[in-house]
Formats: C-alpha cells, sequence, structure tokens
C-alpha cells in the first residue's frame, strides 16, 4: 500500500515541476511563489516534524534547532566557496554557480527519499497513520517537484538537467517507500536530518530564491504569490493534521 500510494507522491512531484516549467514567462512570480513554498514547508513541516522526532538537547538547545543553523551555514558556505572558485576561472564574481542548483536540487531528492521511508514507516504503524502521512506526503509533494525544477534551473542549469533532477525527485519517493520492506530508519535520525535539510532550504529562500524573484519585478503580486505560498503549505499541514 506504501508503494502505491507514493506512486501518487510521483504523479504530484511531476505536476509540480511542469507547472514551474509552464509559466516562465511570469518567472518572478515563479520565484515568489517557490519561496514561500520553501518557507512554509521550513517553518510549517520540517522544522515541527525535526523538534519532535530528533529529541535531546546538546548545551541547552535542541539538537534540531542545533542542525537547523549547521544547515544554514553549510549552505551559505558551500555557495561562497562555489562563487570564489568560479570566479578564480574567469567567471563572474556573485555570479549563479550550476553545482549550487544541484546541490540544492540533491537535498530535494534526499529529503523526497526521507518521505517515501516516513510513508512506509507510518503504514507498518498502522492503517490510520498511513493515511495522514500519505496526505502530507501526496500534497506537498507538487511543491518539492515545484521547487526541485526552479532550483535547478535559477542556478543557470540547463533544461535537461532540471527535467533530470525533477524525475529523481519523483522517483524517490517510491524508493524510500519500497526501502521499508527491508528495514526502518529510526525517528532520532530521520529528525535530525530534517533539521539540517530545514536550514538549507531557508537560506536558499531568504538568500536567493527572494531576493532573485524581488530583483527586477518588485511587484505587489510577486509579493502575494510568497504568502500564498506559505498560505498554501499551511493548509495542507492543516488538512494532513
Amino acid at each position: 500500500m506504501a508503494v502505491i500510494v507514493a506512486l501518487g507522491a510521483f504523479l504530484m512531484t511531476l505536476a509540480g515541476g511542469w507547472a514551474a516549467q509552464r509559466v516562465t514567462d511570469r518567472r518572478h512570480l515563479v520565484l515568489g511563489l517557490a519561496g514561500g513554498l520553501m518557507l512554509g514547508v521550513v517553518g510549517l513541516d520540517l522544522l515541527p516534524e525535526a523538534l519532535h522526532a530528533a529529541g535531546g538537547e546538546v548545551f541547552g538547545v535542541p539538537l534540531a534547532l542545533l542542525l537547523f543553523v549547521a544547515g544554514f551555514l553549510v549552505a551559505h558556505v558551500v555557495e561562497r566557496l562555489l562563487a570564489v572558485r568560479q570566479a578564480a576561472h574567469g567567471g563572474e564574481d556573485g555570479g549563479r554557480t550550476p553545482q549550487v542548483g544541484l546541490t540544492a536540487a540533491a537535498a530535494m531528492v534526499g529529503h523526497s527519499l526521507a518521505d517515501g521511508v516516513a510513508l512506509g514507516a507510518a503504514f507498518q504503524v498502522g492503517g490510520g497513520m498511513g493515511v495522514a502521512v500519505a496526505l502530507a506526503v501526496i500534497t506537498h509533494d507538487f511543491a518539492d517537484g515545484f521547487n526541485t525544477y526552479t532550483l535547478t534551473s535559477l542556478y543557470g542549469n540547463d533544461r535537461r538537467k532540471a527535467l533530470m533532477m525533477l524525475f529523481a525527485d519523483a522517483v524517490a519517493p517510491v524508493v524510500g517507500a519500497a526501502s521499508t520492506l527491508l528495514f526502518t530508519l529510526p525517528e532520532e535520525p530521520l529528525g535530525a536530518y530534517l533539521g539540517f535539510f530545514g536550514g538549507v532550504l531557508l537560506y536558499l529562500a531568504s538568500a536567493e530564491i527572494l531576493p532573485e524573484a524581488h530583483h527586477k519585478h518588485p511587484a505587489l503580486s510577486t509579493l502575494m504569490c510568497t504568502v500564498g505560498g506559505v498560505a498554501g503549505i499551511w493548509l495542507v499541514v492543516g488538512i494532513a493534521g
């Protein structure tokens, strides 16, 4: 059952990527919406789940929050190092580095893989839990597909690479769900991963996606897309809960 439900997540991810492709003439709106979706996923979905699952504190701070900050800093350091390297090889300093986009998209794939594992584990616990997790995974995988394609293409990668990462993101929850037939991922490592991944996403949304969205088109419509993205994730989380 978990694998069958994961096929629904596969289709929703592809639908999100398709939507991101079709509105390229309104790029600032796409980026505004992507930034809102990412902020919503981080603040309303990933971080609460990470705090619940990771447990424990390190020197008075929840482990999930430490990893959240670490993820933000790692994303910043990696991007700066790649930018410096590009400038040293004759590239434009401060320009978009394709490797950052591919790395961010790979993190999205890892997140979708974890979604599949969580889906399989939920069905092992019981049907009711499985249905609740399935609703959450399928509905927010549209945002995952949208963001995966947007992140990959934003940093200068061609359409072929963006589609490749989108397909990998779509397949990931199916693979994750199938893997639970062989093993179950403990809750605490999953929570730790979600905290770290949330920090990475927050950096990309706040330091890259949203500034780019408003750079040439500081319009109210772009801002409303961002707010709408956050509200959409809130709705999904509320329905799933």
